[in-house]
């Protein structure tokens, strides 16, 4: 009993390192040595940096970029304000003014860039982590490195750029456009996509990882948490950051930093000084310090590989690294070994074609039950709780707790269904499923995802356990335990990281990662003759957990609802509407919409760009209210090549902050510039905006009050239809339309236009 007890301990000591060994758990203070990083000096730059929204083109974005300036100067860099025109792959046109600084080196190969933005998400997010937490980390990262007196090897550019939130548009001119980009050999972006957790590790290359991953790990930063899965998911996943474009327009590597927990602050007013994380800061600065004295120095023209590795991390041994090319060698031997092994436990006795079957039984009765009670009962929860669908990222304020819940439940059932296969010499057949299904999977990554073929070393030691129970019968239950960490170590934080990073709509994968690990523990947990107690126990920790998610989900000051509130002008027709993108109404909305809302058909024929493609849910009307009108000009109509060139000049009299600009699908498109910048040509039509979604054409995110300048070139014939969606985001406090403050509660829903007047107004080119 007592070696049970130890084993069942080691492995719940294990899920709590697992977890533990992610974050720093000690912030440096404002004492510490001047050399070395604090993140309580960093955080001072953030509190000036996160007093307000600061988007692109608004006054608080112009105050952030003096005060960051500022910062360098003060440190006796010299900076220059790079600005221009970009139209991002996302359809949106903005204006940025990117932040630049060089500290020349000693020698003339490649630079060193660190790179992060300052601009936060249009309209309403206070950008704290969201890039604030980057910009401060390389602030102080800087100080810290020109205090020590040491002349670099290699030139460090510093980039903050601007734009990011809109499309990436600051390192697009950066990289296409400054002649600084061509100096570049690597870049290390901070980024973030909530407000704490561990900061993920994530290679941006076109080629090969090998190279930077062996750089990586002779950096050595303290707390690495970097896995080739995630990348692998990341890239297949719409996040891109501003070290894409690098990758992409100028085939240069780097690394990408970035914390993902806490996901419900993502781009929202919650996105603040007090809320960041500080253990999460702390992080940002133990891979900065370490990367940057590495790379100052490393030969940055030996950052290129044809090769890639594998990688991932575990406490004591940090970061470990492998070449692909072992991928299936060590899929043929786990193979090969398991072969021998189920051939030499029928030899011995310990193995039988019942026990196994029955083992199948168990296995995949629990991997099942689990999957499907983690789908159906979020589908269960979501209709309980309909609130939830208004949190438009996926990502609940009590999601943690329902993370919790599930990996408890599926524990429980696990526990339970096992309870009925026990016999006391049954172990060695009940582990042969699950090491079945696990080598299924990995010769399956060998094939389709070659960056989770790490999941083999939990199998190896699998196998390891395999032998070891065919030798023994009583096998030394510790010993058990200890060859069970690394399923553990590796495994046990996905289970976290799937719903944190996809939205808790992906808990059922979390449930299958419990049954995973949980069939490589059978080693240790197919000795207890008493699992139904444990299956209780994890039961009513579940219960407890939902409870908790119970009694969180309601909307609070800290855990406020998202909603949204519109004023539509359509110009043309003189009329008016409130306008929603929300499906459950609060007393806010409603003060508007009133509890008889309308459905918003005609606004759903034109999509305001959204990351999430939300359109409006319901309209009202509205009274009309006298707005400067914008002028609309067709400055140029003339015939060329057998094309219709149209020039239209579009000028905001009310001094708009975006400009969304729609044409339905009879209007054909062959060539356009907008404010100088060409729209990219679809090469299968040979025409521009071809595959617009809603027709939407593009979004122009104002700066300075310039016009819009649209040149088009049509069909001779075509009747050209144009609808222009004009907005500033002084909706709340408006005397003319009456709109009050939000409740303490509430607060702006992300990721759509929101708090906006808008002029609707239609121009057909005939």
């Amino acid at each position: 009993m007592l070696k049970k007890i130890l084993a069942f301990s080691l492995i719940v000591l294990a899920v709590y390192w697992s977890f533990r060994a992610l974050l720093p758990t000690q912030i440096s203070n404002i004492d510490t040595p001047d050399t070395q990083f604090s993140t309580e000096r960093a955080l001072v730059h953030l509190k000036e940096i996160s007093k307000a929204p600061h988007f692109l083109g608004n006054d608080e974005h112009t105050r952030v970029r003096d005060y960051i300036i500022s910062q360098l100067e003060k440190m006796g860099l010299e900076t220059q304000v790079q600005e221009g025109y970009s139209m991002s792959q996302w359809g949106n046109l903005s204006k940025p003014k990117n932040i630049l600084s060089r500290i020349k080196g000693s020698d003339s190969g490649k630079a060193l860039l660190l790179l992060t933005h300052y601009d936060s998400n249009p309209h309403s997010s206070l950008g704290a982590s969201d890039a604030g937490s980057g910009v401060v980390a390389i602030l102080e990262g800087i100080r810290a490195f020109l205090e020590d007196g040491k002349k670099p090897k290699n030139d460090i550019i510093i980039l903050i750029s601007d734009g990011e939130e809109l499309g990436l548009n600051g390192a697009d001119i950066f990289v296409n456009k400054h002649p600084w980009s061509k100096d570049v050999g690597v870049v290390l972006n901070f980024e973030a996509r909530g407000s704490g957790g561990p900061s993920y590790m994530l290679i941006e290359t076109n080629q090969g990882n090998a190279q930077l991953m062996k750089h990586f790990v002779e950096a050595n930063p303290e707390y690495p948490v970097a896995n080739s899965l995630a990348y692998s998911i990341y890239k297949m996943l719409p996040n891109d950051t501003d070290l894409t474009r690098f990758r992409e327009d100028g085939d240069i590597d780097g690394f990408n930093f970035a914390f993902i927990d806490d996901h419900f602050d993502y781009h929202t007013a919650m996105d603040t000084y007090d809320r960041l994380n500080r253990n999460t800061m702390e992080h940002q600065g133990s891979y900065l310090m370490p990367l940057l004295h590495y790379f100052s120095e490393a030969n940055l023209n030996t950052v290129k590989s044809t090769e890639d590795y594998i990688y991932f991390n575990v406490p004591l041994f940090k970061t470990v690294i492998y070449p692909f090319s072992w991928i299936f060698p060590m899929l043929i031997v786990s193979v090969l070994i398991f072969v021998f092994l189920i051939f030499y436990g029928f030899k011995k006795g310990r193995l039988t074609g019942f026990g196994i079957g029955k083992g199948f039984i168990a296995f995949f009765s629990s991997l099942i039950v689990s999957a499907l009670a983690g789908f159906l009962l979020w589908k269960l929860l979501l209709n309980i709780y309909p609130q939830y669908q208004e949190m438009l990222h996926g990502f609940t304020y009590n999601g943690h707790s329902y993370i919790a819940a599930f990996v408890c439940f599926s524990l429980a059932i696990s526990f339970f269904i096992y309870q009925k296969f026990y016999s006391a010499n049954n172990t060695a057949n009940l582990l042969i499923a699950p090491l079945t299904f696990w080598l299924i999977i990995c010769a399956a990554l060998a094939f389709t995802l070659k960056g989770a073929s790490f999941f083999i070393i939990p199998a190896l030691f699998g196998l390891l356990c395999l032998f070891v129970l065919i030798r023994q019968k009583h096998p030394n239950l510790v010993l058990m335990a200890f060859l069970a960490l690394p399923v553990i170590v590796i495994m046990a934080p996905l289970a976290k990281m799937f719903p944190v990073g996809l939205g808790l709509k992906i808990l059922f994968v979390s449930c299958m990662v419990v049954v995973l690990i949980f069939g490589l523990i059978l080693p240790v947990f197919g000795f207890f003759k008493h699992k139904n107690r444990l299956s209780l126990f994890f039961l009513v920790m579940s219960i407890w957990f939902f409870i908790s998610a119970h009694t969180n989900s309601k909307f609070t000051k800290d855990s406020p609802k998202p909603n949204s509130l519109l004023y539509v002008l359509d110009s043309n027709t003189n009329s008016a509407v409130w306008a929603t993108y929300d499906n459950l109404l609060d007393d806010w909305a409603k003060s508007k919409l009133t509890d008889q809302p309308n459905p918003a058909l005609e606004l759903q024929k034109n999509t305001i760009g959204s990351k999430y493609k939300s359109g409006f849910s319901f309209t009202k009307e509205a009274p009309i209210v006298q707005l400067v009108k914008p002028k609309i000009e067709i400055t140029h109509d003339t015939i060329v090549d057998g094309f219709r060139k149209i020039a239209v000049c579009f000028t905001s009299n009310r001094k708009a902050e975006r400009i969304e600009v729609f044409s339905d699908s009879t209007s054909i498109f062959n060539r356009a510039t907008i404010n100088g910048v060409s729209a990219k040509i679809t090469d299968s039509t040979n025409t521009v905006f071809n595959n617009r979604f809603n027709n939407r054409l593009f979004s122009y995110y104002v700066t300075d009050n310039e016009p819009l300048d649209m040149i088009f070139t049509v069909p001779i014939n075509q009747t050209t239809h144009l609808q222009f969606y004009e907005a500033t985001y002084d909706l709340i406090g408006n005397s003319l339309l009456g709109v009050k403050n939000r409740d303490k509660n509430m607060i702006p829903k992300p990721f759509v236009l929101n708090d906006a007047i808008i002029i609707k107004t239609a121009l057909d080119i005939k």
